[in-house]
């Protein structure tokens, strides 16, 4: 399987059900960091529902639908990044990320969705990606700024989350937007 550098120890592969244990041993070490807007991974909370948890997206995956992809700092699975909603036919995609805190503050998120992004939009032809965050999460909407998406709009009380209702923010990028901020950021390096 691959493993992409993303620089400074950091590894973007695949998450896949084998990873089960050291999954759920990472979701321990950051739950309620990880769940403070979202349910990601609450149903792991053992080794069978973990595995169970990382089948469903590699069901994804084979249904070419989404894909999960883990990301490692020094050996140590942190996090990951992930396609939701993934249509090629339509051309449309979302993206989406977790991180434990220990990984935070080290832009390992945003060199991870740039990567799934190219993917997407270069070898995949995806013409729309969408960033898809609670309003109060501002780390996650820092990472949609950093990637150069342009925010659509607030879906207003659209997401019940313990015992809430919260806005949710739509950002995306265009496939033409993406390739030509990639094609200034190269030729600023010249």
């Amino acid at each position: 399987m691959y493993a992409i550098s993303l620089g400074d120890g950091a590894e973007l592969r695949p998450l896949e059900p084998w990873h089960a244990e050291e999954f759920l041993t990472h979701l321990q070490r950051g739950r309620d960091f990880i769940n403070r807007y979202a349910p990601f991974g609450a149903k792991a909370v053992d080794a069978a529902t973990a595995r169970k948890v990382l089948q469903r997206y590699a069901d994804m995956r084979a249904a070419d639908t989404g894909s999960l992809h883990g990301l490692w700092l020094d050996g140590r699975l942190v996090g990951g990044a992930l396609l939701l909603n993934f249509d090629a036919a339509g051309g449309n995609c979302e993206v989406g990320c977790w991180l434990e805190p220990a990984a935070t503050g080290r832009g390992l998120v945003t060199r991870a969705v740039r990567v799934l992004i190219d993917h997407a939009v270069e070898q995949r032809g995806i013409q729309r990606v969408e960033w898809i965050a609670s309003a109060g999460n501002t780390a996650s909407l820092n990472v949609a700024r950093r990637l150069g998406m342009t925010r659509d709009g607030v879906r207003r009380r659209a997401y019940p989350y313990r015992g809430e209702r919260h806005d949710l923010e739509v950002w995306s990028v265009l496939a033409q937007e993406w390739r030509d901020a990639r094609a200034g950021a190269a030729h600023n390096d010249l």
